[in-house]
Order: structure tokens, then C-alpha cells, then sequence
């Protein structure tokens, strides 16, 4: 195994860490304070982006540091998985930072999933716009009336009638809903085939936001903040209909494709979680040797040399871990690393989730303002542990594959 990253990934992780420092972190607070002060709730209606986010993309995209996720060299970077981990974990020491690269979820997956399943006019209709970051999109998959941690509990339904489908269901937790840029869904729902076996009764379809049937029902909070401008919304389809060539790989090719869509996305999102892990930890080494109490410097008091000490460590091996998930994940695919990609699942947000809280007790009251982005970090790593399987998935999935392989005699690893 070889983890060093290549030279292009190396130029590609520092030219955005210098574009974070020198162009998002001066502003990143100042972003946040104008949304707050024009701030709607959740009428996602009224809704606006700040210009200063479209000028930074124009920025990014100048630069050629757009579409770093994508291993297309014609429309993306071209890097691996394992040379886009070191460039997504530098992104995720800022909030802003996918966002301005046009790597942020849910519509980097949604590409990668017209990138390798699309046709050409599905191409051409929707990957082209979202590729230039003209248009938004998102996935609809959670649904409020079933345990969505097993997909073939969902209730919504793809029928095919002739040279239509016909989509219907509620999903909520959609992520993007609110943005006054989001045009397009990516609806998975059931389609029973008798004659197919259970992994295959789901499909994926393309919805425009503005078909008929269509409704937007409200914008959910997560811990108190709607996330504005993108937001997570709960959504309700009736009786829409889109024409079959808007199905995405063919009836039945919903799991595949999910599977697909989710093996390099938890890659990414976890190496976030280990930039942003980094970032709080600076923060809170900063702070205790910037801060006097009773006599002393805070890293002095409380046992805090060793929660920085316990954080190296954490961080340390939650990278290692990743790293390993995504050389495994280029080399035999997302299913042969189902066991490496759930364990960096479980690792990634917890080691965050543990670092941020760390970093707010050290700062006191100032860790859960504003002023700082600990409780951005902290919300991320929380919601983190839910989204995309939650712990408990993951662990049982490791835990049956662990048991299958002692079964089937294979040495330890």
C-alpha cells in the first residue's frame, strides 16, 4: 500500500489551501453574518445567495480548481480517489470551501451518477449545467413515514405507464431543496418486478423541481439553522410524470447505482470530516495558549494537554483508516471496500464530532457562537453519524462480513 499522494494531487491540495487562506477565510465570517441578517427561517422562497460566494466560484473556476472530485481529466480534475482525498480533506477546514469548488453535496454525487450511468441527453440536459455550477440539484431518498436506513423499506414509487413514468412519495431531509438555484431531483423509488430479486425493485429517475406535481412542503432546522441558502426540505411528488427516458441506468438499477453514487461520497465527506477535525484542533491549541486562567495558560488546566494529545491521535488514524478505504476503492471497487468505506464512516464523524466538542469546552461561551465555526464543525460530524447509513448500518455490515470470512476460513487480516 502507498498513501503519498501523487505530484498533481499535492498542487491541487496546496493551490486550495492557499485559496482557503487567502480568500475564504478573510471572508468566511463575514458570509455567515450576512445571511443571518437578512435571514428568512424557513420560507425558502425568499432565499437569496450572497453575491460574494458567486464571485469566489467564478474565482475557483478561473483557477482550475473546479470539479475536483470528478476522476474525469475533460471535466474534472482527473484524480483518483485516493489523490482527491488529501484535496477534499483541505477543503474541509472551511464551511464554504466545496461550495466554492462546486464540490459540495449532494450535486458532486449527483454528477458522478450522470457522469457514469447518463445518457448522452441526460448529459447534455443536466451534467453539462451542473458541471458549469449553473444550476443546483438533489437526491430524494430519506422518506418521513419509513425507516429509510433500509432502503427497501421505501414507500415511493416509480411506475412505468407507456413512454412515461409516473413518481410518487414523500422525501424530506433533501439537502439543496431551499437554493434558489436548484432545478433537478434525483428520485429513487420502488418499482416491483416479480421477476427480479429484492435488489433490484428500485430505480432512480430525473424530476425538474418545476414538474407538475411537485411540491416543496417546508425546510427542516437542523439544531436551530435552516442552512440557508441550500436547506433540507421535505418534498412531496404526485402523480408526476417525466418521460422514461429521464430513468437513470434502467428499471431496477436503483441499488447499483446507489451504491455506486455512495462509496467515493463517503470518502469525501469523511476526509471533510478530518480537515474540519484539523481546523478545530488548531483552534483549540490556539486558544489554550492564547488564554490565561488562574495563573496558569488553559492547555495547562483540566487535562487539556492530553484531550490535544488524545485529538493527534484520533486524527492521525482516522486519516490512515481513509486513506486506506480510498486506495482500496480504486483499486477493486465500492463493493469489494464495503467493510473499509462503513469503518471510515463510523471513524471519521465520530473523531470530529469528539475533537469539536473538545475545542467548545475550551473556548467556553465563545465556542458555541458564531464567532467561531466549532458549532458548524460540530453539526456536520453529528449529522454526519445519521446521513449516508447511519452508525449502526455500518457496524452491522462490518460485523457480518467479519463473521462470513472466519467462517469461511480466511486468515485474519
Amino acid at each position: 500500500m502507498h498513501f503519498e499522494p501523487s505530484h498533481r494531487a499535492r498542487d491541487h491540495q496546496q493551490r486550495v489551501s492557499r485559496f482557503i487562506s487567502e480568500r475564504l477565510a478573510p471572508i468566511e465570517r463575514a458570509y455567515h453574518e450576512e445571511i443571518a441578517a437578512g435571514r428568512h427561517g424557513g420560507d425558502w422562497r425568499l432565499w437569496r445567495q450572497p453575491e460574494i460566494m458567486r464571485e469566489l466560484r467564478a474565482q475557483a473556476k478561473t483557477e482550475g480548481l473546479w470539479n475536483l472530485f470528478l476522476p474525469d481529466a475533460e471535466l474534472g480534475a482527473g484524480l483518483s480517489t485516493l489523490d482527491y482525498a488529501p484535496v477534499a480533506e483541505a477543503t474541509g477546514h472551511s464551511l464554504l470551501a466545496p461550495e466554492v469548488f462546486n464540490c459540495q453535496a449532494p450535486d458532486s454525487g449527483n454528477m458522478e451518477v450522470l457522469w457514469k450511468y447518463g445518457t448522452a441527453d441526460q448529459k447534455e440536459r443536466w451534467l453539462t449545467p451542473l458541471l458549469a455550477g449553473d444550476i443546483r440539484s438533489v437526491i430524494c431518498m430519506t422518506e418521513p413515514d419509513a425507516a429509510s436506513s433500509d432502503a427497501t423499506n421505501l414507500q415511493a414509487t416509480i411506475v412505468a405507464e407507456g413512454d412515461e413514468v409516473v413518481v410518487d412519495g414523500r422525501k424530506w431531509w433533501t439537502t439543496n431543496l431551499g437554493h434558489p438555484d436548484a432545478r433537478l431531483a434525483i428520485f429513487m423509488g420502488r418499482t416491483p418486478d416479480e421477476a427480479k430479486d429484492r435488489h433490484h425493485q428500485h430505480s432512480m429517475v430525473l424530476v425538474p423541481l418545476d414538474a407538475p406535481g411537485v411540491t416543496i412542503d417546508r425546510m427542516l432546522p437542523v439544531f436551530g439553522d435552516f442552512d440557508e441558502p441550500s436547506g433540507h426540505g421535505e418534498v412531496t411528488f404526485r402523480g408526476v410524470r417525466v418521460p422514461r427516458g429521464n430513468v437513470i441506468g434502467g428499471l431496477g438499477m436503483g441499488f447499483e447505482i446507489a451504491q455506486g453514487r455512495l462509496g467515493p461520497g463517503r470518502i469525501h465527506h469523511c476526509m471533510r470530516c478530518i480537515g474540519a477535525a484539523e481546523a478545530a484542533l488548531a483552534l483549540m491549541v490556539d486558544r489554550g495558549t492564547a488564554r490565561t486562567a488562574f495563573g496558569k495558560p488553559l492547555v495547562d488546566l483540566g487535562g487539556n494537554r492530553e484531550r490535544i494529545a488524545e485529538a493527534r491521535i484520533a486524527i492521525d488514524q482516522a486519516r490512515l483508516l481513509t486513506l486506506h478505504a480510498a486506495w482500496k476503492l480504486d483499486r477493486v471497487g465500492p463493493h469489494a471496500a464495503m467493510a473499509e468505506i462503513s469503518a471510515i464512516k463510523v471513524v471519521a464523524p465520530r473523531v470530529l464530532q469528539r475533537v469539536v466538542d473538545d475545542a467548545i469546552q475550551l473556548h467556553g461561551g465563545a465556542g458555541v457562537s458564531k464567532d467561531v465555526p466549532l458549532t458548524g464543525f460540530y453539526a456536520q460530524a453529528r449529522a454526519l453519524r445519521i446521513a449516508d447509513g447511519p452508525d449502526e448500518v455500518h457496524l452491522a455490515l462490518i460485523a457480518r462480513l467479519e463473521l462470513a470470512r472466519r467462517r469461511g476460513g480466511e486468515s485474519p487480516r
